[in-house]
């Protein structure tokens, strides 16, 4: 069994999105005060697809056009902001955290860096997408947890029917004679 206590650094996935600010937050005081490696992963940009062939005359252009308006540098600024307001959530969180921008496929990407920094968990927030639209779109949070082989938290966000109930209860707790 993992002891998710360790000193080993955590992994926090950050893609500037709600679901991954929570699971950030939500971190925090589950793993304690430690280090931690925010990471944002930046794709390549694609204008073109092999396996479009409606586009198979265009493909020479949009690589033309895509290294003209050096799109995969702006995708790299995009994601250094990206992961510097990661970082600074970290730090909120209670982590001594450090970013930094990786390329590649997500979920490869970030079990990958997990194996380099023998990371002890690896935090992730879920889409929250159903079944159908999870796999069309494929889902980086279960993919990494069934390639990461190490303890992965996928936190998801809370729904408001979750919280209405929540507050309900806690009015309901504290109107109850003792």
């Amino acid at each position: 069994m993992t002891d998710l206590t360790s000193t080993k650094p955590v992994l926090l996935c950050f893609d500037d999105s709600a679901n991954a600010a929570n699971a950030i937050a939500t971190a925090g005081p589950l793993l304690g005060p430690r280090p931690a490696v925010v990471i944002t992963v930046c794709e390549p940009t694609k204008v073109w697809s092999p396996s479009d062939p409606a586009t198979i005359l265009e493909a020479p252009l949009g690589r033309l056009l895509s290294k003209a308006l050096e799109l995969d540098e702006i995708a790299d600024e995009v994601a250094q902001e990206q992961v510097n307001r990661g970082v600074e959530l970290a730090r909120a969180a209670g982590f001594q955290a450090e970013g930094r921008v990786a390329h590649g496929k997500a979920w490869r990407t970030i079990c990958d860096i997990a194996d380099e920094l023998d990371a002890g968990v690896i935090v992730l927030g879920a889409r929250g997408l159903s079944c159908v639209p999870s796999a069309l779109l494929g889902s980086v949070s279960a993919a990494v947890s069934f390639h990461a082989g190490r303890p992965v938290l996928i936190v998801h966000q809370r729904t408001p029917a979750a919280a209405r109930k929540d507050e309900d209860d806690h009015r309901q707790a504290a109107t109850v004679p003792d």
